[in-house]
Formats: C-alpha cells, structure tokens, sequence
C-alpha cells in the first residue's frame, strides 16, 4: 500500500504517485473516451486519478477511479456561468498534480488553475471554432464573428496550458503553432471490447445507427431511406435525439415504421447491438468540423467485424475503402444509403468479407492500446517522471 504524506502518495518503491484530476461539465461519467480509455489507463499505469462531473448522479468509485459529482443544473447559460464554478472550486479543493480538462468551456478554469501554479492539459474532442460554425440557433454572421472569437481564445489560453491532447491527427496539428507541446491521443476502440461472437448466419436483417442523434449526422436521410428498402432490412436506432423538433419530424417520416429505437445504451447494449447487426451506419455531412474528424462509431463498427456505410467523406474514404470494409456514399442521397444497404443485405458473403477487413485493420492498427503509449509519455514527460 502507499504512504500518503500530505496530498502526496508514496509508493512501497519511494516513487510519487501523481495525482491527476480530469474535468468536464459536459460529458457524462463514463464517457468512452474520457473514462473507459484515458482515465481506466491512467489508474492502470499508477496514476491516482479523480474524474470531476457534473451529471448529478452521485460520487462513485469505479475500476480505479474515484468520480466525484458537483451537480447537474439546468439550461445552458447555468451551465457555462455556474457548474464550470463548481468544477473549478472541486478542482482546487483536490489539489491535484495535474489536471486535464475535456470541454471548451472550460478554458477559463484552465487558465485559473494555472494561475495557482498547476500543470494543465486540454483535451481538445473537436475543432471548436469549426464546430461553433454549425450551430443552428444563430445567424451565419453571429457564427463567424462567435467562432472567430473562439480561436483568438482558445489560442490565448492553449499558448498557456503544459501541454494539448488532440483527438486526430488535424488537431494536433492546428495546436501545435499555439503549444509546441501537443500530441494527438486518437480514439479507437478497446481491443476486444465490442467484438462480439455471432455467426453471420445468426445476425438478423438489421443495420445499426449509433451516437449522438442530430441532423447533421444524417438522421434524416438515413430515416428516408428506411422507406426505399427493397430488402427486409430495420434500423437499429441507439442514442438521443439532441433536438426535440428534428425527433418530431424523423418520426413521422414513413422509414420511422423500419426503425427499432433503442434510446441510450451502455457499452455492454452497444456490443449486443452491433453483434446482431449486419452493418454500420455513419453519414453525418460533410460540415468543416466532419472533414477531417475520425467518427468513433466508424472504428467501433469496424471492431465489431461489421461493415461501415460511410459519408463520402475524403478522409473516411480514404479509411473505408483503402481497408476495403464498406461502402461510401453521399450522406445527402436516401436512395444511394438504401441501395448501399441492400447491397449488404443481399450479398452476405461480401458484408462477412468486409466486416472482417474492418476487424483486421482495428487489430493491427486503429486500435486503444497503441494510444495508451502515447497518453503515458505525454504524462511522464508533463510529470518528470519518467
């Protein structure tokens, strides 16, 4: 057992154990990418890790890590002005080594902390400035002017921080003008995780929609096409919808009567429903923050040996058929996504070919345990302790 000195712990081989807190208002607690994969990793590599949240669901402590919850408010503007307060308040009460925050809100926490002399790391999910760009509640102007701000303080404070972790590749390379100290953290899937054994002959004539539920991830094209199907073929609809309206208006589209919806699963649901599916779904549009993102469900779908019905997306493209694991099609089309799904459906012998490509290239390439090496350097050189 370690010795604990202060806020510092002592290991039985006189090496400090570095306390780590990671930190968002947004996402829920046992996010994929920041609990499952960073923080499981972390405490599995001798960090003592907290997980600060705001999701109103209690303090927890889960394989290694200790969640502590700050509460959830409601509305938006509560949550900007007053739960990012909470977190920054819970993240001084731990005193922690080094804090890792997820959320672009959280920017000004950040500079707080550092303020108080901490070593701070962001996590940057997405292109933020890009991302504000696609927001429907404001005018084209307020976007670019919102969005331009953005970037100016997003680089002010990223210039300040220890160091970035990008989720690709692309924003890595956007922050490495701002902080020479970024490396990108990608986010594939746990070997093994979503793999589940299921002759093909058992599968069931279903293909599979998973995540966040919003129009320009394609719910609505994708919904349409349902109604062109000449096969048998159902959705499995797994998620929330982001918007009420856009849910109102997908359901009363004629495909909804092909559609099986699941609502939110957990990663054990995910597996079930990937392993009786005959393939994957992800045609979200081709926005500027979608070009050159890497969809996580594109990998877990792959993972899972089922092949992937993608945007025909450049770089996705690039992934599908390079890897040759599925189809690529115009994500604004409803006819070109049924003609892929029949396609799959009635050629079995091609979907098992290409889901297994799609398994492959995840084990030998696209998988979690060749980012662990990358986030524990990053840490050991942030922490000295290598």
């Amino acid at each position: 057992m370690p010795q604990v000195w202060g806020h510092m712990q002592i290991t039985n081989t006189g090496k400090k154990m570095w306390r780590i807190a990671h930190l968002t208002s947004v996402h829920p607690r046992h996010d994929t990418r920041i609990f499952v994969k960073q923080c499981r990793s972390l405490a599995e590599h001798g960090y003592d890790v907290t997980l600060v949240v705001a999701d109103d669901k209690g303090d927890e402590y889960k394989d290694g890590v200790q969640i502590v919850d700050v509460g959830r408010l409601p509305g938006r503007l509560n949550r900007i002005l007053r739960t990012t307060r909470r977190v920054f308040d819970k993240a001084v009460e731990l005193d922690a080594d080094i804090y890792q925050f997820h959320d672009p809100e959280l920017l000004t926490t950040g500079l707080k902390l550092k303020q108080l002399g901490k070593k701070v790391i962001f996590d940057s999910h997405e292109d933020a400035p890009k991302q504000i760009l696609n927001k429907p509640y404001l005018n084209p102007t307020s976007l670019r002017l919102l969005s331009g701000m953005m970037a100016r303080y997003e680089s002010f404070a990223c210039h300040r921080f220890d160091g970035i972790i990008a989720a690709t590749p692309f924003i890595r390379d956007k922050f490495l003008s701002i902080n020479p100290n970024t490396v990108d953290v990608n986010n594939f899937p746990l070997l093994g995780e979503l793999h589940a054994v299921i002759a093909w002959t058992d599968k069931r004539d279903e293909v599979c929609f998973i995540g966040g539920i919003d129009a320009i991830r394609g719910i609505d094209e994708v919904v349409r096409a349902c109604a062109l199907l000449k096969s048998p073929v159902r959705l499995n609809l797994a998620g929330s919808f982001s918007e009420r309206p856009l849910e109102a208006k997908v359901k009363a589209h004629p495909g909804w009567g092909r559609v099986n919806e699941l609502g939110y699963l957990d990663r054990a649901g995910v597996c079930r429903v990937l392993g009786r599916s005959i393939a994957g779904l992800v045609t979200s549009h081709p926005i500027a923050n979608f070009m050159e993102g890497l969809p996580v469900k594109m990998f877990e779908y792959m993972a899972a040996a089922i092949p992937v019905i993608a945007s025909n997306i450049p770089l996705w493209r690039e992934i599908v058929e390079g890897n040759d694991c599925g189809l690529c099609v115009d994500p604004y089309d409803p006819a070109a996504i049924a003609n892929a799904i029949d396609y799959l459906a009635l050629n079995p012998d091609v979907a098992r070919r290409m889901g297994e490509n799609g398994r492959q290239a995840v084990m030998q390439r696209y998988n979690w345990p060749a980012q662990v090496a990358k986030l524990t350097n990053f840490y050991g050189a942030i922490s000295n302790d290598q």
